[in-house]
């Protein structure tokens, strides 16, 4: 997708596309196969059966972009940038909104519009149903949109040490409401106390990626599969031992998950941005194009498997044939209907996107 305030860089429309299919893949193999309970023994699969990890890469993703617009230019004019911000998420997100809370017609009352402004915590309406449930993660984000212009001022005066610092107190901070918290997992995985440091990992990412770009030129194709295998062990790992879905909520695992899983996103952003990986002209495109779909694909890919799922069940069984052709058709409706949501309520308004950032000074 392209910005007015950075380059166009299309491998973070490739990372998108991979964030929002992670996410994709998660939801249908539960849906059609696994239940929703823990898999310990496909924990070699845990990209897929633990792929809310795509949640984890949006962020990291987002504290990337936005670290790298900073880091290339000069003072962010926030009312500029939060109306850019509004007008990227606002209009699909609030589409989602009215139709959870038409789907709750008979249970909804007034109060519940104030959800609006929080889908991550309480009872909100696109919780109510796992067809409007990815909204959840729309909060989050905007709560560090919120604050982004003051974090990169505070970078740009203090260096990348002001981040670390700042995971770190975070780390502390997610302790204690770990001990404090009856519901500690949840809380760790859809509030802002979990996920901060995630975008703060993100900033550091940007930060690299502007200045140390001549190492990564050089080591970027290796640090991608290193940091790509790390990823896939490190979510296996988490599949295999605190999987989202055990009913014990004090996992401990869960006080650094959230750190160490943007770390391995982190690395692999690095490693493939800089990296020069390429599927080929022709899948790159395609692979972009779709990615500036991604947040289409990600508010309504729920509904879109539960429609199909209620409708045709899983065609032909549950067997891995079976499942692979439920899955190819399924992803196929899925862009094609995010493409048409793109097409009709995201881009009009992103064509009304101003730039927020000064250029550089000029010697």
């Amino acid at each position: 997708m392209k910005s007015r305030n950075l380059r166009y860089i299309p491998e973070i429309d490739q990372l998108r596309l991979l964030a929002a299919l992670l996410v994709f893949a998660f939801h249908f193999f539960h849906m059609y196969k696994g239940g929703w309970v823990p898999l310990p023994q496909y924990a070699w699969l845990g990209l897929i059966t633990e792929g809310h990890t795509g949640v984890a890469l949006f962020f990291v993703l987002s504290g990337f972009i936005f670290m790298t617009i900073a880091a290339e230019g000069e003072a962010i004019a926030y009312t500029k940038f939060l109306r850019n911000r509004l007008l990227r998420i606002a209009p699909l997100f609030l589409t989602v909104f009215v139709v959870a809370i038409s789907i709750h017609r008979d249970r909804f009352v007034a109060t519940d519009l104030l959800y609006v402004f929080v889908t991550n915590i309480g009872n909100p309406p696109t919780s109510w149903h796992l067809a409007t449930g990815p909204a959840w993660s729309i909060s989050v984000e905007f709560a560090f949109y919120l604050v982004f212009p003051f974090l990169a001022q505070f970078v740009r005066e203090r260096g990348a040490a002001y981040l670390v610092k700042l995971i770190l107190m975070m780390l502390v901070i997610k302790l204690g409401a770990y001990l404090a918290a009856e519901n500690s997992k949840l809380m760790l995985y859809s509030t802002l106390v979990g996920r901060f440091d995630q975008f703060l990992i993100g900033m550091l990412a940007g930060l690299a990626y502007h200045r140390r770009k001549d190492w990564l030129n050089r080591h970027g194709r290796l640090l991608f599969f290193v940091a790509s295998l790390v990823t896939i062990v490190a979510v296996g790992v988490q599949a295999r031992y605190a999987s989202s879905f055990l009913p014990d909520q004090k996992q401990p695992f869960w006080i650094i998950w959230g750190t160490i899983e943007a770390a391995c996103w982190a690395g692999v952003i690095l490693g493939f941005v800089r990296g020069g990986i390429s599927f080929g002209e022709r899948l790159d495109r395609v692979f972009a194009t779709c990615g500036a779909w991604s947040f289409s694909i990600y508010m309504w890919h729920a509904m879109i498997l539960f429609t199909a799922h209620e409708l045709f069940g899983s065609v032909g069984g549950t067997g891995i044939v079976a499942l692979g052709l439920n899955a190819a058709v399924l992803l196929g409706a899925t862009l094609a209907f995010s493409w048409l949501s793109y097409s009709v309520i995201e881009q009009p308004f992103l064509n009304l996107r101003t730039r927020y950032v000064e250029a550089p000074a000029k010697a």
